[in-house]
């Protein structure tokens, strides 16, 4: 995808249908972010759909499946994972999974959730077996929350056909996967995370355990997809998609793993211009975060969704107060330390750029034209930056590199000249002097020069 914020390479049909199906469905507008100063949908690059949220060793890791550009169902071939240390500047770690890992699945990289277990990180997810031609949930297995993940078995760990797998380890150490549309099932997962105990459970859908649908004799409960399930105190959670379609996010209750299930309410109203939703429901740093996604980005709509987040707080007997999408997001936790070497690809907000896997390791920003930028937000400079450092590569004749404060027109404190380096993957530094850069700002880095691609940043860095 090239600048979802500009419009380039977005045909204006796409625009047009994500419209009328949003009036169509009835949604209300997604919340429209200001390029400039919102935080939501935290990724910008890419569309992103499904979020699961992980935290290991003080670090929050976001795993995501990605809707292909200009779909109209839902196209998608792989998985995302991103990461962040202050909810707002989120680390691209590129897609450490596929399709094509899963040698007997065919297509539909949809919703999925990883767990860490003894050092492993396992990623399930629903996938089409090529054999079948039904849905089944594989998993995948890694030595790092960011991949590369391999499949874990080398067939499907279960299949009936349904989807959304939702994972949790319980204090006990057992563990459970759930998953389900249109019923809700789960299975006892052994030590090994990859089999499972008995046969899969189907869970009974009553509307005092899920709520109740009007009008539909088939789903006469509110249950649709997508559980989220996990353990706050002593009290079971699921969390879930509800009554497509517009779907709204719903919750209930369980003082056990397995039920019985009390229906509690509604989370997320119907809202935004997504008639899917998909929660993902996390503790960090002694916040409550949720996620979710919509449809605010440019050519969004229900197979273009863009992962948001929201800050909350448990009501004091552990009910979820009403959480609305917003195109502010999450407060930072704390600042950033521009005097860390810091990846180009660790962004608040991104306008006009892409991403991809750098020759030396992790990823670089690319596609760069004149005007595109990058936020990083919350900069702690202190009583002062001397020199700014960045590596950069280019294969044509590069550019100026901008370091601006809290817009993209602010404050210039410094403007590095890059030149070509014979390719855009042969990296080189360049370094320029810094002045006015005290305190904690939000960063620009804006890039200048003439038409067509300028050059590819790698990381960067402030020296005091």
């Amino acid at each position: 995808m090239k600048t979802l914020l500009t419009g380039r390479r977005r045909a204006a049909a796409a625009a047009l249908a994500a419209v009328l199906a949003a009036a169509l469905l009835g949604t209300a507008a997604d919340p429209s972010p200001d390029p400039a100063q919102a935080d939501n949908p935290i990724v910008q690059t890419v569309y992103t759909a499904d979020p699961a949220p992980l935290v290991h060793n003080g670090r929050l890791y976001l795993y995501t499946g990605h809707d292909e550009d200009g779909s109209t169902w839902f196209t998608m071939k792989d998985w995302r994972v991103w990461s962040t240390d202050d909810m707002v500047n989120w680390t691209d770690h590129g897609s450490p999974l596929s399709i094509d890992t899963f040698a007997w699945a065919r297509q539909d990289a949809w919703a999925g959730q990883a767990v860490e277990r003894n050092g492993k990180f396992y990623w399930y997810v629903p996938v089409v077996n090529d054999a079948t031609g039904r849905m089944a949930i594989g998993v995948a297995v890694a030595d790092s929350p960011t991949g590369p993940f391999r499949d874990a078995i080398g067939r499907p760990l279960v299949e009936n056909g349904e989807i959304d797998p939702s994972v949790f380890i319980d204090t006990d150490g057992q563990a459970y996967l759930y998953w389900g549309n249109p019923n809700l099932w789960y299975v006892k997962l052994n030590a090994d995370m990859t089999s499972f105990s008995g046969s899969p459970v189907k869970v009974q859908l009553t509307a005092q355990g899920f709520g109740s649908r009007p009008n539909n004799a088939q789903r006469p409960t509110l249950y649709e997809e997508g559980p989220w399930f996990y353990k706050r105190n002593s009290l079971y959670y699921m969390v879930f998609a509800a009554q497509c379609c517009s779907e709204f996010i719903a919750y209930s209750t369980s003082p056990g793993p397995t039920g019985p299930w009390t229906y509690r309410g509604t989370i997320m109203p119907t809202q935004g211009s997504s008639f899917t939703n998909h929660a993902g429901v996390i503790d960090y740093k002694g916040g409550s975060y949720f996620f979710y996604h919509n449809g605010a980005l440019p050519g969004g709509g229900g197979f273009t969704r863009s992962v948001a987040v929201e800050k909350f707080s448990y009501n004091a007997d552990g009910t979820f107060p009403t959480i609305n999408m917003t195109s502010t997001g999450a407060p930072q936790i704390g600042t950033l330390n521009p005097y860390a070497r810091q990846e180009a690809e660790t962004i608040a907000w991104a306008n006009g750029i892409e991403t991809e896997r750098a020759s030396s390791g992790g990823m670089n920003i690319g596609w760069i034209e004149n005007g595109d930028w990058v936020k990083v937000k919350g900069a702690a400079f202190g009583t002062g930056a001397r020199t700014f450092t960045a590596r950069v590569a280019s294969a044509t004749g590069g550019g100026t590199l901008e370091v601006r404060l809290d817009s993209p027109t602010g404050t210039r404190v410094a403007a590095c000249t890059v030149a070509g380096t014979g390719g855009w993957q042969t990296w080189t530094n360049v370094s320029c002097p810094v002045s006015g850069a005290t305190g904690t700002h939000d960063l620009y880095l804006r890039f200048t020069g003439g038409s067509g691609y300028l050059f590819n940043v790698d990381s960067w860095q402030f020296a005091a």
